[in-house]
């Protein structure tokens, strides 16, 4: 018995009255005013205070008197709730996590087990919902996966056991937050636009199409799983259509369906060779508009940060005759195996243009330090492309690949996105030494070193250590290859399953097109780490937001990759490894 011989279950519910008539009082108070409804915070704290300590010193004579364990469970909800309303109004991190551990209580202790469904009471299924979702907003915010996860699971089984006990109507809003729930755990994006554009002095193009945005291209193409061509039921073996009675009409039917029906659609892309930055603007802004909710823009741009860069000599008479041809040969090398068939013409260093990433113009007048120069013609800003002409679109979700000298400039966009956090994969400042000159013999410059790691990796790293054209063994390119794959895989798991891998690279994963894009710029990152010439140098590249540390280039795994393929080519001694780093003898 209590004080003046009042019954403890009365005085328990004379505090429960007590605690629900000043919560109610703070229940709808605005998260914002600092600490001016701090007031009402504490007396309605302390009266729940109260509550929780009585219950506890009472537990078993309050059950003896009726007390269920969902209303024990209630209490706790509230003051998980009150903590968290707390952190909102003052954002100090302590009030979270003293909610999350009177939420945690709940869930472990199973407070709400058997309770509500068993008494067939939708108001107390309402309130086990209410809690659950509560619980799982805080966990979010604490970034504890694991037991959001958990709470998903609960919310999953709490709707399946409802279907068996009440009408659809009395949850069905419930399933519809489950629904959310999931679609904003996973948030995974799709690419389903982009942009390419490249522009280079005197680089190899046909018409309007670079080498470089042609290697991007290729990187955003999904290669037939099955036969390219899909005959119909109105077409013979051969293609051609057959008219009235079967009889041929000698004319291929090219309203054929050629796409492959095992795969998805590839992303629509435009292609822009040196616009303007208006035009630019115009097309950017017309994609963004039409951006579905679930999609990712890519945009590629490749061009150098200096205006007039890249002045090459005069090309010989039959330098110019086989310009054509040669220009030709250079898209076919994005295949290996034309690349081996096509001996390699050795030039000398001074019949060499300088490359566009080398040159140092004196005359900085007309230079727009940070920004892209996507033309030639005249001197204003016309030509030039800016960090901040992106800004204003990263109220959607974008992924930027700059393959450019000024590309660093681009670290300014993270942070002052309007919407969304972009993803940002930079080229280094200077490429690599050893491809400072990747000129064929008509003069042209066959791609930059960083796009070629990202579309053509195994190929990059070929040219990287001097080997091209008849004097690459085809067996050993055939295992590095294999090696190549485990380890794209091997990183692609890491970041997957990392506890650290920050949401922008997330949601992107589950896209095939950008986490191929992903781990091999990682594998760009870890060989232009561990190359010899620019070990620890400005020769690498960076992204943003920051990838995990466990695919760094100096982790054991990272090394070790790199050093199965440059074994197996034979170029170990072209790379620094830490000690300890060995590779295996029988390859694989």
């Amino acid at each position: 018995m209590a004080q003046n011989n009042i019954p403890i279950s009365e005085v328990y519910w004379a505090l429960v009255d007590k605690a629900d008539r000043k919560f109610s009082m703070i229940r709808d108070l605005p998260f914002y005013g600092g600490t001016r409804y701090d007031s009402y915070f504490h007396k309605v704290f302390k009266v729940y205070t109260q509550l929780w300590k009585f219950q506890q010193e009472n537990r078993q004579k309050l059950v003896e008197a009726g007390l269920k364990r969902w209303e024990i469970g209630e209490i706790a909800s509230r003051i998980a709730q009150l903590y968290y309303g707390q952190y909102l109004r003052s954002s100090e991190a302590n009030y979270l996590s003293e909610s999350y551990i009177f939420y945690e209580a709940i869930v472990s202790r199973e407070y709400f087990k058997d309770g509500p469904l068993s008494s067939q009471d939708t108001n107390l299924v309402n309130k086990q919902f209410r809690c659950l979702a509560r619980f799982l907003i805080v966990s979010l915010v604490l970034n504890r996966r694991e037991m959001v996860s958990h709470l998903v699971n609960q919310l999953k089984l709490l709707v399946e056991e409802c279907k068996r006990t009440f009408q659809e109507s009395d949850f069905k809003e419930w399933r519809q937050v489950l629904h959310e729930i999931a679609r904003f755990l996973k948030r995974n994006l799709r690419l389903r636009e982009a942009i390419v554009s490249s522009y280079h002095h005197n680089e190899v193009k046909f018409t309007e199409l670079t080498l470089d945005t042609f290697r991007m291209l290729q990187c955003l193409e999904w290669e037939p799983s099955g036969s390219f061509y899909q005959p119909g039921a109105s077409t013979g073996g051969n293609g051609i259509s057959s008219g009235q009675n079967g009889q041929g009409s000698n004319r291929p039917n090219y309203s054929q369906d050629i796409t492959d029906p095992l795969l998805p659609p590839n992303p629509r892309k435009a292609i822009l060779y040196h616009p303007a930055v208006t035009h630019f603007i115009a097309v950017l802004a017309t994609i963004i508009e039409d951006l579905p909710p679930d999609g990712i823009l890519l945009i590629y741009l490749s061009a150098s940060g200096k205006r007039g860069h890249g002045v090459s000599s005069p090309l010989s008479a039959g330098a110019i005759e086989n310009a054509s041809e040669s220009t030709v040969k250079n898209f076919q090398s994005h295949d290996m195996a034309s690349d081996i068939q096509c001996s390699s013409t050795s030039i000398s260093q001074h019949n060499i243009p300088t490359h566009s990433y080398s040159q140092r113009n004196d005359n900085n007048k007309h230079n727009h330090p940070g920004c892209l120069w996507m033309g030639s013609r005249g001197t204003g800003g016309s030509n030039c492309i800016c960090p901040s002409d992106l800004i204003p679109f990263t109220r959607r979700p974008l992924f930027l690949i700059i393959d450019s000298d000024s590309s660093h400039s681009f670290k300014t966009l993270r942070g002052a996105e309007m919407g969304e956090p972009s993803a940002l994969l930079l080229s280094p400042i200077s490429p690599s030494p050893a491809t400072t000159v990747p000129f064929d013999s008509s003069g042209h410059s066959s791609g930059n070193q960083f796009t070629m790691f990202l579309t053509a990796p195994l190929q990059a790293f070929c040219r990287l250590v001097g080997l091209s054209g008849s004097n690459i063994d085809m067996a050993a390119y055939n295992e590095a290859d294999k090696l190549l794959t485990l380890s794209l895989n091997a990183w692609g798991s890491t970041l997957a399953t990392s506890d650290t891998l920050d949401p922008v690279w997330a949601q992107i994963l589950c896209d095939p097109f950008l986490r191929r894009i992903l781990v091999r710029f990682t594998f760009c990152r870890a060989v232009l780490a561990l190359y010899a010439p620019t070990f620890n140098k400005e020769f690498v590249p960076d992204c943003l937001p920051h990838l995990p540390d466990s695919v760094l280039p100096m982790t054991k795994a990272s090394q070790t990759a790199i050093l199965q393929i440059a074994h197996t080519f034979g170029v170990a001694n072209q790379f620094r490894f830490t000690e300890g780093i060995s590779a295996p003898e029988d390859g694989i």
